[in-house]
């Protein structure tokens, strides 16, 4: 069957789940083609965790024609706000309307990325935006603060400028903690000596206050809350209030490891000195790491049910990790090549999974209605 093109729009549940979502096309949903995989050039088989087909059963399409959607979060009124990279911002209610937003620099992997609705939207209706922009002729990248009242933007105010940028290598995860405190994930812009200068921003995650200040009690009095990270993309929370956080191992090396790591204030996580199970002084190694014979490209990550789930760009699949056994051999890769690449994964105010897909950005093979938002339920797929 046809799909309409752009028209995407949300039904809002009342008595029976309060504050959940759906989106329903003005098309019926249709049967997704599965990928035609191509690990050469899009990912690696899963050799070092399960791989696990799931039903799609436990999967609908709530959104697409989308063009490399990034980061989503909700409204407290449970409309869906999405971050498209070539530069707009999707407003996903009973219509869905999309915002352009200026200073979008859409070069390589940078441009639109990240996205936070403040913890008290309710009371001072912020969101907060991470975007690639330039600034004297060179790529940098900021943390913009804007005003949502009616579906329109207004007021917005840099709250951190002149973050590192680059074609590749930019970060751009933003989240507001368990404590109210807005957390960065930066990348090293290429310049991988600089993720070893705690001074410096390059490869760092931050942690400010809601106007983009330093906190006094931060590790070394600035914006900087740990270092030494290649491209963190990801950052979640667990039960016990940890910070986890997925971050891009180097492609091609023996040992260029995708990790995944628990975040403690002032770590030092070790890149471009260590990598994987490598260990050196006043460093950390990661809880889990891809191993050198698999690419995960980890993105997006989301705590749910004793689980971490996270997204796979070149490893095309949802990972699913228990933390009661976080070794490799309890890792379980949902999907693989089902859907492409993936990019963010959220849980829902309905307490399902969102993941976004990323076939448009250039490295993917794009299929009928990409790019996508999933729900999926995740008791269909333990």
């Amino acid at each position: 069957m046809p799909i309409a093109a752009g028209v995407a729009a949300i039904i809002l549940l009342g008595a029976g789940l309060a504050g959940a979502i759906v989106m329903q096309r003005l098309t019926q949903p249709t049967a997704q083609p599965a990928a035609t995989a191509s690990p050469g050039a899009q990912g690696d088989l899963p050799t070092t965790s399960e791989a696990n087909t799931s039903s799609t059963d436990a999967v609908s399409v709530v959104a697409e024609n989308l063009t490399i959607p990034w980061a989503i979060d909700w409204l407290p009124g449970g409309e869906l706000l999405v971050t498209e990279r070539p530069g707009t911002l999707s407003i996903m209610g009973p219509d869905r309307k999309t915002i352009p937003i200026t200073g979008v620099e859409h070069v390589g992997e940078g441009g639109l990325q990240g996205l936070a609705v403040h913890p008290q939207y309710a009371e001072n209706n912020y969101i907060y935006l991470y975007l690639t922009t330039k600034s004297d002729a060179r790529l940098t990248n900021r943390v913009d603060r804007y005003v949502l009242v009616d579906n329109n933007l207004s007021d917005r105010t840099t709250i951190i400028d002149d973050i590192p940028g680059a074609g590749s290598h930019d970060g751009g995860r933003i989240a507001f903690g368990p404590d109210d405190l807005l957390y960065v994930t930066i990348g090293d812009a290429t310049d991988e000596d600089a993720a070893q200068d705690p001074i410096s921003l390059n490869g760092t995650i931050l942690r400010v206050h809601d106007d983009g200040s330093a906190l006094l009690e931060n590790p070394f009095a600035s914006l900087v809350y740990s270092y030494g990270h290649r491209n963190p993309q990801g950052i979640t929370w667990d039960n016990l209030g940890r910070l986890w956080a997925t971050e891009h191992g180097r492609s091609g090396s023996a040992s260029g490891l995708d990790e995944l790591n628990i975040i403690t204030p002032g770590g030092n996580y070790g890149w471009p000195v260590i990598e994987g199970d490598e260990i050196a002084d006043r460093m950390i190694s990661p809880v889990l790491h891809s191993g050198p014979d698999v690419t995960w490209a980890p993105a997006g990550i989301a705590y749910q049910g004793g689980n971490l789930y996270f997204a796979g760009l070149r490893g095309q699949s949802l990972y699913q990790l228990p933390l009661d056994n976080t070794t490799s051999d309890s890792l379980r890769a949902h999907f693989f090549g089902e859907y492409g690449r993936l990019r963010d994964v959220r849980v829902g105010p309905d307490g399902f999974l969102y993941v976004t897909t990323s076939n448009q950005d250039g490295r993917g093979q794009v299929q009928v209605g990409d790019d996508k938002i999933l729900r999926i339920d995740p008791a269909g797929i333990q």
